[in-house]
């Protein structure tokens, strides 16, 4: 089992990374592989699934998300590539936001969650999230950056219009209002 892996990242797909580490390259599966830059040395942490047809790596930028990645794929009907893509566009507080207030609305918007599934999540999670802090507006902002960096915009493209967006709303209304901003 791996814990982590330091090396430079020569290749970005689609859902995954090429990353070379003592000559050796790893293909890692991350939740935004634009998150990082060709040619740049990155820690990346990681969890290795061995099945009898393939051996998979799982990356993260740091241990909280790998330890929520974990706690996710706890659940029942939750795997690997259901869980990775609810890092790209939902962050750590976002998504234990949503499940500590059974925000079934925000679960459902990642790819593959439906009523079922998000409603499972909640169930054996919820009250079980405590150490991944607390939902302040700094949190909530920097949530809102992840959120529009997921979904392809670069930060000089929205820098501008982060200081018109309510940090009051729910995430889900900041979302549509930097949208809509952004839009204009």
């Amino acid at each position: 089992m791996y814990s982590y892996i330091k090396g430079i990242v020569e290749n970005i797909d689609s859902n995954s990374i090429d990353l070379e580490c003592n000559g050796i390259g790893y293909n890692i599966y991350v939740a935004n592989p634009y998150f990082y830059k060709e040619q740049v040395e990155y820690k990346i942490f990681l969890y290795q699934q061995i099945r009898e047809d393939e051996n998979t790596l799982y990356g993260f930028s740091n241990e909280e998300e790998k330890s929520l990645f974990l706690k996710l794929i706890s659940v029942k009907g939750i795997g690997p590539k259901l869980a990775l893509p609810m890092f790209a566009t939902g962050s750590i507080s976002g998504i234990v936001d949503a499940i500590e207030r059974e925000n079934i609305l925000y679960l459902t918007k990642f790819p593959k969650v439906g009523d079922k599934v998000a409603r499972q999540i909640i169930l054996d999670l919820k009250g079980k999230l405590g150490e991944y802090g607390n939902n302040d507006n700094n949190t909530s902002y920097e949530e809102l950056v992840d959120v529009l960096k997921g979904l392809g915009y670069k930060e000089k493209d929205f820098k501008y219009i982060l200081n018109k967006v309510d940090v009051s709303l729910s995430i889900e209304n900041q979302i549509k209002e930097a949208l809509k901003l952004l839009l204009k």
